[in-house]
């Protein structure tokens, strides 16, 4: 059984990106082929993508959209708090996160944002249920900050509301971004579609537990956070005609990998065939998961002992990603949410 300390490794900080490139297709692109023993790493720009494709291969997205969702505020008392919204469950209903010197009880009115109150509601750990006095999103798009990931160390501003979102964000709910994603325009989608590449989307709410660290050391004992996604039958329809014509499934990053594996695990397990669905996801991918989807990953490079950094070594083998992670300091690539991402390909059975 693997533990934490297996997915460690050490970066340097400068190495953490902390803006975006002013060109979303600039970006660097590690091409992993595991074909080979040890595996082939080629240094590309992300601009490449499309001659890595072949036409008739279906690119998967995640097409959620982040939520300018923390916020800050006080209690009446005149106490500072900080308020992060996890999601929406309801027109004016919320579950949130509350950083505060004491835990609110049910009932304590908060001022968000010195612009209008919430009132707490039950816990449903980890988290709080927040009342609003008028639709959520409303509320939330016009005197929320965008969550920039804890790494990130400015604050928010024009460009990050523009670049930490990517172009065919649709579906509002997401307090992270999904960032494989952040690397595509419009000029890259033309060439894919130009190349006979076919598209579909998906969505998962990507939530705050995304960035929360695993505890344990044995990583069996590790509790995975929940999230929602939704899987169109449009995109079950063109996963099958993909698999038929003998051409591969490619994620977009890790959420749609969680989506596409989550809702197949259910089908296999009801011993039926994947079917669109609309769920709660917390499936936990490690080495030995057995992959019944995806056959391509479009990733960035992740943060030491995350259950992404295991998600990716199951997908493409442990001893392949330790290569590519260090060749990757090596050659100075950027990480993380704002930096450079790889293709891996999952690996042979």
């Amino acid at each position: 059984m693997f533990t934490l300390s297996d997915f460690d490794f050490n970066l340097p900080p400068e190495l953490i990106a902390q803006t975006a490139l002013t060109e979303r297709s600039a970006s660097r692109l590690l091409d992993v082929d595991n074909h080979t023993t040890p595996a082939a790493l080629t240094d590309r720009q992300f601009a490449e993508l499309p001659t890595l494709i072949e036409p008739g291969d279906l690119l998967v997205f995640n097409d959620t959209k982040v939520l300018k969702a923390r916020f800050l505020g006080k209690k009446a008392s005149g106490g500072r708090i900080e308020v992060l919204v996890e999601r929406l469950t309801g027109p004016t209903t919320a579950l949130a996160q509350i950083r505060a010197s004491k835990s609110p009880a049910p009932g304590t009115v908060l001022t968000l944002a010195d612009a209008f109150d919430v009132t707490v509601g039950e816990r449903v750990e980890p988290f709080y249920t927040l009342h609003f006095p008028a639709e959520c999103l409303t509320l939330i798009e016009q005197y929320g900050r965008l969550p920039l990931p804890p790494y990130i160390e400015h604050d928010p501003d024009a460009i990050d509301e523009t670049r930490y979102q990517t172009v065919y964000a649709a579906n509002p709910g997401a307090v992270a971004a999904p960032t494989a994603g952040l690397h595509f325009d419009a000029a890259l989608f033309d060439r894919l579609d130009a190349r006979g590449v076919e598209r579909a989307t998906l969505t998962l709410h990507v939530g705050a537990g995304t960035f929360q660290p695993v505890r344990v050391e044995k990583i069996d004992e590790h509790k995975m956070h929940s999230e929602w996604y939704q899987l169109p039958q449009s995109l079950v329809d063109k996963i099958a005609a993909t698999k038929a014509r003998g051409n591969r499934v490619i994620a977009v990053g890790t959420t749609s990998m969680r989506a596409l594996e989550a809702a197949a695990r259910d089908a296999a397990n009801e011993n039926r065939p994947l079917a669109a669905a609309v769920a709660e996801t917390d499936i936990f991918i490690t080495p030995g998961y057995e992959f019944r989807v995806v056959d391509r990953l479009v990733t960035n490079f992740h943060l030491p002992k995350s259950t992404l950094l295991m998600l990716v070594s199951a997908f493409a083998g442990m001893e392949t990603i330790r290569d590519a992670y260090r060749h990757a300091i090596e050659q100075r690539y950027r990480f993380f949410s704002y930096g450079d991402a790889m293709l891996l390909t999952r690996q042979p059975r």
